[in-house]
């Protein structure tokens, strides 16, 4: 097997198929929020609504804890186009269930599998200079989130058309395209120290360990990812409530208005290319922070507006800062880094969604927007903190 140029000759579509791709993979793990009520109709079985959304993320962070270091292990070009064609088995199994046993085996599997979006990530950083990995990085994002904030939109549009299970059967043949594309773009790359899985996942303590820079990065994003993840939780809660009073499903369309500052994120990698990604990271804290300040202090439409697009524009300029930043660690590890750096930022946006519907039970809005504060306060101390570096690397092999 041969490896891929550390830059591609042409790495314009590259990048662009490896966002879309990124965009449409990740996008099946939320597909089901605004759907639920109809899914739960569907099958007569008023638990979905309580249980489908759970499994789907948990799905995706076993993916990401047992999934994601594969592709130091494996060839990636084919381990992502595999990984494409389960994702969508899973979908058609989805989509197919009758009742809600298979449904919630269906909802397990697509999460687990599409994982295959943070495979593309690390790709990104191997395909590129490192010069230019910020902004390449930056443009992988941006799919990503984009795929993030518009699933919502999209499912909830389509499945008032045509219903829940349409929005799965069409995402199969989606799934499919999507890696023939990889199949058809991404060069083969084989890693350099193959290494057993065993081995592999036990290395990841050892560099959990050995890496303060990794753990650092790692608090700062799941505080960030907390934060924006309590928003999105309590969102269709707070719509719903005077003045407003614009209902649940006006939810969906602040994924379109976030998606305003997820544009960003590619002039937030060539920043961090230039000046390195500390100052971004620091800024993108700040912006996380002063969004939350607009949320609270400023009742009505346009505050949420305003703010949902500085509280994503912050999100994701740390968060593609961040990973500049964790893969050029070390070189060999990339998937292992996004392994340790993405399960900790979902571990935050968990914990952030539920310290968010128990802050809003209890407080209402000021609450939350009280929390929204705090997360983002802490994170931007520790971007200020100093963070000794080993002398001693590699010792995760």
């Amino acid at each position: 097997m041969t490896t891929a140029p550390s830059s591609p000759a042409s790495p314009r579509a590259p990048l662009f198929a490896m966002a879309l791709a990124a965009g449409l993979a990740v996008a099946n793990i939320y597909y089901n929020q605004p759907m639920l009520g109809v899914m739960a109709s569907s099958l007569g079985d008023a638990r979905v609504s309580a249980w489908i959304p759970a499994l789907t993320q948990a799905g995706y962070a076993a993916g990401l804890l047992l999934l994601l270091p594969l592709g130091d292990m494996f060839e990636r070009r084919r381990l992502i186009v595999v990984q494409f064609l389960l994702l969508a088995l899973a979908l058609a199994l989805t989509a197919w269930s009758p009742g809600l046993g298979m449904l919630a085996v269906g909802s397990v599997l697509v999460g687990a599998t599409a994982t295959v979006a943070q495979q593309i990530v690390p790709f990104t950083a191997i395909l590129c200079a490192p010069e230019k990995r910020g902004a390449a990085i930056g443009t992988v994002m941006s799919g990503l989130l984009t795929g993030i904030l518009l699933s919502r939109t999209v499912a909830g549009a389509l499945s008032g058309v045509a219903g829940w299970r349409a929005v799965y059967w069409i995402a199969v043949p989606v799934a499919v395209a999507a890696g023939l594309l990889m199949a058809w773009r991404l060069p083969r790359h084989a890693p350099a120290k193959p290494m057993g899985y065993g081995a592999l996942l036990a290395s990841l303590g050892r560099l959990w360990r050995d890496e303060p820079r990794l753990r650092r990065a790692a608090t700062v994003q799941a505080l960030l990812f907390a934060a924006f993840s309590a928003f999105w939780t309590v969102l269709s809660l707070h719509l719903a409530e005077p003045p407003l009073a614009l209902g649940a499903a006006s939810a969906g369309l602040f994924g379109i208005v976030g998606a305003v500052g997820v544009a960003m994120a590619p002039v937030a990698g060539r920043i961090a290319d230039r000046r390195g990604p500390a100052p971004v990271i620091r800024l993108g804290a700040l912006a996380t922070l002063l969004s939350w300040i607009v949320l609270g202090i400023w009742p009505g439409l346009t505050g949420l507006v305003i703010g949902v697009i500085v509280l994503d524009f912050g999100v994701q300029i740390a968060l593609v800062s961040h990973q500049h930043l964790i893969y050029g660690l070390h070189p060999e590890f990339k998937s292992r880094l996004n392994t340790l750096f993405m399960t900790s930022m979902f571990i935050g946006g968990a914990l952030g969604s539920w310290a968010s519907a128990t802050v809003w039970h209890a407080f209402g809005w000021p609450g939350v927007a009280l929390l929204g504060v705090v997360l983002p306060a802490l994170a931007l101390l520790l971007t200020v903190q100093r963070t000794a570096v080993p002398h001693a690397t590699g010792s995760a092999t």
